[in-house]
């Protein structure tokens, strides 16, 4: 089963500074280099300058220890090769991209730059790159992700006798207990606090539980209130079999249906929870799912658009939409990269295991109509919002079909390297001395 969002999109660039080094064949200026040829394409020394400082760059705002240059180089090179592998591989095996699919592209590209197609060209030719170039380079890049699709999921296979045995195993899980998605707002209490120190922690819980009975979301008070690892997902601990869950939190959860809060506070040796069951799995979950009714806007990260600005620009849309200023639907059509855009990004119905884990978990999450923070996935940056929730029965057939979906989705990275592995394996690559 493909997933939805799995349907080829764009990886547009939202600022035109630079083409993408993953697909872009370099012209070389005087006093360049080529650093390697890969198959019937190059890289360029200076690309590869480029990415080495890129990567540094990265390195530092996560704080990492910040590698030897020699060692950068030599990731950012093989990171370059492997771009250069996967599009000559699309120019040569992908699905064309008519001209018609191009020109809307283009378009899209300049609306959401506010700007003319005049004031496009314009824009490119102020930065050294001409019209065709640019074209050039988005048609790769569509190319790539179609055939990196195809291919991936054609490699993955998912026998009867593992949909069997995962089966199995969730009704073993089941039998024990069912399966319980807890949230908590969790504020803590040191080690050993005085009197005064536990009183002040009690009120500040009694106080986060308070809000939510008055009707405020619990996962904004998570991430406002909460100090554990799980507040930017909303205090969510995920859908987990109830053995496998701390015993006080079973005891404390226990009779409250799906998206009830306990109604007092837990007090454990972390200090005081506030309890929400967010999703509640009984002996009868395997003929049984709960479809969702969702929406999406979606930027692409690229060499232009770093994943943190994406992701800026995504909460100043939520923050705009939730205040009244603009509408969910408004800013899908205007500025999302996906195809679901001129819907206003509408999915439409979705049953469990329909979208990719990080973006189904951040969807679970979530109330109705209630707008997530930027989530991270292997298509991009997305903002989600929830429409509806139904629960339906499903016949064992639609069991075996969800199963084979969860399967072929544990399998897709593995899939993936291996596909580009064997590709690199097979390409021509030269590596010139200038390296060394």
């Amino acid at each position: 089963m493909m997933h939805r969002l799995a349907s080829p999109v764009l990886a547009v660039a939202l600022a035109l500074a630079a083409l993408s080094a993953s697909a872009q064949t370099p012209t070389l200026q005087p006093g360049d280099f080529i650093a390697a040829v890969v198959n019937q394409d190059v890289v360029a020394a200076s690309e590869v300058i480029q990415r080495t400082e890129r990567l540094r760059q990265e390195a530092r705002q996560r704080g990492e220890v910040m590698p030897e240059t020699a060692g950068l180089r030599k990731q950012a090179l093989d990171a370059l090769i492997e771009d250069r592998v996967l599009v000559t591989y699309a120019r040569e095996n992908g699905p064309r991209i008519d001209e018609a699919e191009l020109d809307r592209v283009v378009a899209n590209v300049a609306a959401q730059n506010r700007l003319t197609m005049e004031q496009l060209r314009t824009r490119l030719k102020s930065e050294g790159l001409d019209y065709k170039s640019f074209r050039d380079n988005l048609r790769d890049q569509m190319m790539t992700e179609r055939v990196r699709e195809r291919e991936v999921q054609g490699r993955i296979k998912v026998t009867d006798a593992e949909i069997d045995a995962y089966l199995d195993q969730k009704r073993a899980a089941l039998a024990q207990g069912g399966q319980i998605n807890i949230a908590q707002v969790l504020v803590s209490v040191p080690e050993g606090a005085s009197e005064t120190v536990v009183a002040e922690r009690r009120a500040r819980a009694e106080a986060a539980l308070a809000r939510i009975k008055g009707g405020e979301d619990f996962a904004k008070v998570a991430r406002e209130i909460s100090e554990d690892g799980n507040r930017e997902r909303g205090g969510e601990i995920g859908l987990r079999p109830a053995d496998r869950l701390p015993d006080v939190f079973v005891d404390a959860v226990k009779g409250l249906q799906s998206g009830e809060v306990a109604p007092t506070l837990l007090r454990s040796g972390a200090g005081f929870h506030v309890l929400k069951v967010v999703q509640r799995d009984g002996a009868d979950a395997l003929t049984k799912t709960v479809e969702t009714h969702a929406r999406h806007i979606l930027l692409r990260p690229s060499a232009q658009l770093p994943a943190e600005i994406a992701g800026r620009r995504l909460a100043e849309y939520k923050r705009q939409i939730e205040s009244g200023q603009t509408s969910f639907d408004k800013v899908a059509r205007e500025v999302s990269e996906d195809g679901s855009a001129q819907a206003g990004g509408d999915l439409g119905w979705m049953a469990a295991g329909g979208f990719v884990p990080e973006f189904e978990e951040a969807m679970n999450a979530l109330p109705l109509n209630g707008i997530s923070q930027p989530v991270v996935s292997r298509f991009g940056i997305h903002l989600i919002q929830v429409l509806e929730r139904r629960t339906v029965d499903v016949d064992m057939k639609q069991v075996r079909e969800q199963a084979r979906a969860a399967l072929r989705e544990r399998k897709y990275e593995e899939a993936y390297q291996e596909w580009v592995k064997d590709l690199r394996d097979k390409a021509f690559v030269e590596v010139r001395e200038w390296l060394d």
